[in-house]
């Protein structure tokens, strides 16, 4: 069955509206969502009741703060990855063992990944913007199909694409890259943007792929919360 992991992205301890990587932008869930009606992250977590999610703390992503504290009430929860914006290996401490780290290649670098996949159970965010992977580090910024075989040789757990102008934009599924990436990769791979509907869903499969990070979709009512909940 397809992994379908429910977004959380944590903005001033609220669950705000992601759209096209425009941080500056982005609103409280609840002027957006069909199905809730608070922006409070608990309380989210208490309507949907998703067995997995997927947590950005875009505040340290961005260097105004963090919300650790509250990632560890999630993680408690429900099953949980967290973006936290690591960019070195003490960092990894940040957060519990029963949260899942994920390092996206937008804040760190080859060689932490590297070692921080040896230490613990890890997730690669591939971060995405117009086809081309965000990096600070130069040994990630090469074509994303051929990071996804640079990685194969590390024990990480899953990797995620994480196109970040698709996000929040239902536009749906870029499956000739997606089912190339599926074929390269020896982990699990998991699309984050542009998932519109439980057919999306479907057809990842079918392409390969392990499964999705949604919250627009979920938030529009066109993907059930039941989804989340398998």
């Amino acid at each position: 069955m397809t992994r379908c992991v429910f977004v959380l992205d944590l903005f001033n301890g609220s669950a705000v509206h992601a759209v096209r990587g425009e941080r500056e932008k982005y609103q409280p869930i609840a002027a957006k969502s069909r199905v809730v009606g608070t922006s409070d992250p608990l309380s989210i977590l208490e309507v949907l009741r998703p067995k997995e999610v997927y947590v950005a703390d875009l505040d340290r992503i961005t260097g105004s703060g963090e919300n650790l504290d509250l990632i560890c009430e999630i993680a408690g929860r429900a099953e949980t990855m967290a973006d936290v914006g690591i960019s070195s290996f003490g960092e990894l401490d940040l957060l519990l063992h029963t949260c899942k780290p994920v390092l996206g290649t937008e804040t760190g670098a080859l060689s932490l990944i590297e070692r921080a996949s040896s230490k613990r159970g890890i997730a690669v965010s591939v971060d995405l913007f117009g086809g081309e992977v965000l990096a600070r580090d130069p040994s990630l910024k090469i074509p994303p199909l051929d990071l996804i075989c640079e990685l194969n040789p590390f024990p990480i757990r899953e990797i995620i694409l994480l196109s970040l102008d698709r996000v929040g934009t239902s536009m749906g599924l870029d499956e000739v890259f997606l089912r190339k990436a599926a074929d390269l990769s020896d982990h699990p791979v998991l699309l984050g943007g542009g998932v519109k509907d439980e057919s999306d869903l479907d057809r990842l499969e079918d392409l390969g792929l392990a499964g999705a990070l949604v919250a627009t979709a979920v938030h529009d009512g066109k993907i059930s919360p039941d989804a989340v909940r398998r």
